[in-house]
This record gives C-alpha cells, sequence and structure tokens, in this order.
C-alpha cells in the first residue's frame, strides 16, 4: 500500500513518504476572517478533512493544522467602515468558519492556532532572518529580500525580473520593489504589537511560516491550501522558513475552486454563496456530497442544477441505505473498504472513482434486495458505510443521524399523513379501480414524494427537487 498525491512544488505524483513512520504532519491555510464564509472557502477544508481521513484510515497517526488569520488589510479596513473592534469582527467571523466545517462534518483540526497568538514567534522568525541577511529593517517595518535566497519562485516557476508583487499600501523603504513585508509598521488607530524595530503588525505570509514552526517544527509532511495562494503567499512562505533554516514541507497540495461563470468564487466578485444560507435551502450532508465528491485538483462550477444532481445522486445511495436497514435493523459499516475503493483513493485521493465503487455497490444491493437475498444486501450495506464513513457521508453517523431534530418530528406527521392516503389506494388497488389508484400516485409524485411498491407494501421517500 502506497498513498500517491500530487506534489505542486514537483508538477507530478509522487509516493508519499512520511517524515516519521506511521505519522502525517498536515499544515492547512485556513481562515482569514474578514467576513463569513462562502462554500468556496469551506471547500478546501472539506478536499483536506477527506484526505485526512483516508491517512488516518490506512493508519497513520496525523496532527492537522488549520490556522485562522485574524488581522489583515481587509479586517482592518472592516473595522474602520463599520465602526467594530478589529477583533470583534474576526471573532464574529472565526466562528461562522466554524460553524460551516462543523455542518458539513469536517473533523475539528489538532490545533488552530491564530496569528495574534504567535507575535512572539513571529518576532523570533524576523530576528533570525535578518541576522542572517535575509531581511531588513525600513521605517518601523521589515522586509524579506528576496534575492537573498536563490531558489525563491520555484514553487510558482516565475523568473523573477519579471515578477510583480502584489501592491501593498503605504509600504516604504522597500529595496527591491519585489521584497515583501514580513512585519508592516504602526499606523495611527491600528491595532499594534511592539517589536525591537518599533509598533506594528504582522504580515500575512509570516504569521503561516512562523505557526508552521510552531506546531510541525523544522519539517512536516504536507503544507495545503487553495490554488490561489502558490503566489504570493506560499511562494513567500517558503523563502521565509527556508531562509530561516527550516526544511518546511516536504509535499504541496493545493485544492481547486469553486466557480462561478468561469470565476472563481469571492466576495469582491460579489458572487459568492454563503454556506450559512445555502445549509437553509440544502441538507448538509448533499452539500458535503457536492462539494467534497469531485476531485480535489478539479474546479467546480457552481450551479443550483449542479447541486439538484448531487442531491438526487445522494438520495439513491441513502435510500438504499434506509431500505436496507428497515429490513435488517442495524449493520454495522465493514472492517474494510473494496479494494478498488481503496485503490483510487491511494492514487491522489481519487474520489469521483471511490464514488463509483460506491454507486456500484448500491446498485449490487438494490437488485439483491428485489431478489430477497437479505445476506447480500447486508454485506454491501456494510461495505457501502465502510466508504461513505472514510468521505464523511455515511448517513447513518451520528453527525448526521442529528442533522435536524425538527425535519424527524415533521417526518413522522408526513408519514402519517401520506400512510393514510397510500391507504386509499390501495383501497383502490383491492377494487381493481387502477385509474384512481394510479391518480393517487401521481400527485403524490408531484408533491415530491417518490412512491415504490414491494413485496411489504407501498413506502415512500422525497424525491429530488
Amino acid at each position: 500500500m502506497t498513498i500517491r498525491l500530487y506534489d505542486t512544488s514537483a508538477r507530478q505524483i509522487r509516493d508519499f513518504a512520511p517524515l516519521v513512520p506511521g505519522c502525517v504532519s498536515i499544515y492547512l491555510c485556513g481562515a482569514t476572517v474578514q467576513a463569513a464564509p462562502h462554500i468556496g472557502h469551506i471547500r478546501s477544508g472539506l478536499n483536506f478533512d477527506i484526505m485526512r481521513r483516508w491517512f488516518q484510515y490506512r493508519g497513520y497517526d496525523v496532527t492537522f493544522i488549520r490556522n485562522v488569520t485574524d488581522i489583515d488589510d481587509k479586517i482592518i479596513a472592516k473595522s474602520s467602515d463599520q465602526g467594530r473592534p478589529w477583533w470583534s469582527i474576526g471573532y464574529e467571523n472565526e466562528r461562522a468558519f466554524n460553524d460551516g466545517y462543523e455542518a458539513l462534518g469536517c473533523l475539528p483540526p489538532t490545533y488552530e492556532p491564530r496569528a495574534t497568538g504567535h507575535v512572539t514567534e513571529m518576532v523570533e522568525m524576523m530576528r533570525g532572518l535578518i541576522e542572517r541577511g535575509h531581511a531588513y529593517e525600513a521605517d518601523g517595518s521589515v522586509y524579506f529580500d528576496v534575492r537573498s535566497f536563490p531558489d525563491y519562485l520555484a514553487l510558482s516557476n516565475q523568473d523573477i525580473d519579471d515578477l510583480r508583487q502584489p501592491a501593498e499600501e503605504g509600504i516604504t523603504g522597500k529595496r527591491d520593489p519585489r521584497d515583501f513585508a514580513m512585519w508592516k509598521a504602526t499606523k495611527p488607530g491600528e491595532p499594534s504589537w511592539e517589536t525591537p524595530w518599533g509598533r506594528g503588525r504582522p504580515g500575512w505570509h509570516l504569521e503561516c511560516s512562523a505557526m508552521a514552526h510552531k506546531y510541525l517544527g523544522e519539517a512536516f509532511d504536507i503544507h495545503g491550501g487553495g490554488l490561489d495562494l502558490v503566489f504570493p503567499h506560499h511562494e513567500n512562505e517558503i523563502a521565509q522558513a527556508k531562509a530561516y533554516g527550516d526544511a518546511f514541507a516536504s509535499y504541496w497540495v493545493h485544492n481547486a475552486w469553486v466557480t462561478m461563470s468561469g470565476e472563481k468564487m469571492s466576495k469582491s466578485l460579489g458572487n459568492s454563496v454563503l454556506v450559512s444560507e445555502m445549509v437553509k435551502q440544502w441538507r448538509p450532508i448533499v452539500l458535503r456530497y457536492y462539494l467534497g465528491t469531485p476531485h480535489y485538483r478539479s474546479m467546480i462550477e457552481y450551479s443550483p442544477e449542479a447541486l439538484r444532481e448531487a442531491e438526487s445522486a445522494f438520495a439513491r445511495i441513502e435510500g438504499f441505505v434506509q431500505r436496507v436497514v428497515e429490513k435488517s435493523g442495524p449493520v454495522a459499516p465493514a472492517a474494510e473498504v473494496p479494494p478498488a475503493f481503496a485503490e483510487a483513493m491511494d492514487d491522489d485521493f481519487g474520489v469521483p472513482q471511490a464514488l463509483a465503487i460506491v454507486h456500484t455497490t448500491v446498485r449490487q444491493g438494490n437488485s439483491a434486495l428485489a431478489d430477497d437475498d437479505k445476506e447480500a444486501a447486508v454485506a454491501r450495506l456494510a461495505e457501502v458505510r465502510a466508504m461513505l464513513g472514510v468521505l464523511g457521508l455515511d448517513p447513518l453517523d451520528p453527525h448526521w443521524a442529528g442533522e435536524s431534530d425538527r425535519g424527524e418530528d415533521l417526518h413522522g406527521v408526513v408519514d402519517t399523513l401520506v400512510r393514510l392516503v397510500l391507504q386509499q389506494r390501495e383501497a383502490a388497488r383491492s377494487r381493481k379501480d387502477w385509474t384512481t389508484a394510479d391518480a393517487i400516485r401521481d400527485q403524490l409524485n408531484q408533491s415530491g414524494l417518490v412512491i415504490e411498491d414491494g413485496p411489504d407494501g407501498p413506502r415512500w421517500t422525497l424525491g429530488p427537487r
């Protein structure tokens, strides 16, 4: 068994070889909490949640760090615009992100450090970089000298002579326009911390280098994040950490975006779909299926139609699970997933190929139900539960079982009403009034209910939207 994953720095799929046998250390760039999350933000956390679950299934002890950037230019700007403390905005949105992660079934990180809690580590790193000749102070700010680090831009494969760093407002004293700020001198009314070079606040890139060093040490296995972070953020992280003396990450893994009309979903484009609103329209487990089942390196083009297709696909899986449980009672997940599923997941976390095995197994289970082969149906459900558990999509998992207590109450009321109607349909069938029986069934279908006639009588389920 060897897990293989696409390494952005190598531009190819590589065999995974952990630094410490039996252990995996992962650092994921988490939320910048200037606003509530849209589904594009949550996709990254969800993709790496599935990776983490697969490593754990394969027997690895996983340390998973997902940071919170709770101070940056956008948070400060919103603080000024709204007349609220910066920390109030940050904390409110941090809670919104965690609510989104939890709603979609993401396991909590091993540690979730905030940037503002690690200024001491940042100062220590800057001091070391200045001593080594890789950084310098100017007008109270500290900059990284990109030409002092020969491997700069190796991750993004750019030419330094063609490079233009993103504009940083109010930055002065750079020796080279390509240099980037690790520490920004204080401005009136802005939050600041004391350093040997005067009061100021951290730059975005320094935060992650310092926190990765703090929680994972000089070297760790995997650094993850969205594709948009390759440059400048991850490139600058590498420069700081390696110039400081760290080996840093062995593998760089990047997830693709959620797009709308071909553009990356972002608040600046005005096309974001907030998680807090989406979970009111769609069951969270369906959202997880929609965001988590495409390959992590594939773009997802958002549309309500695509979500309805995901809802229908998951309903087929969930319907099979419910039918077997109704016939046989509780069925525990199998101890191991089918070999074809494992092979797909080992190959760069190939969730689409793995999901195909789930659907094949569901079809086999449905055939067993049709043949009244209870033993085969139970065996297939055990396999399905094992596979869905790895993907975080097992509808019988306690996390999803309690998805909506009010929904369970409503289900009971609807079940009583539907069974009264079905009794009328059965009465029509018994007197061979097929016109009335079919009309009742058609009316129920138009109401969004799917009626299935089986050897134990009719049963109903909710159909796709």
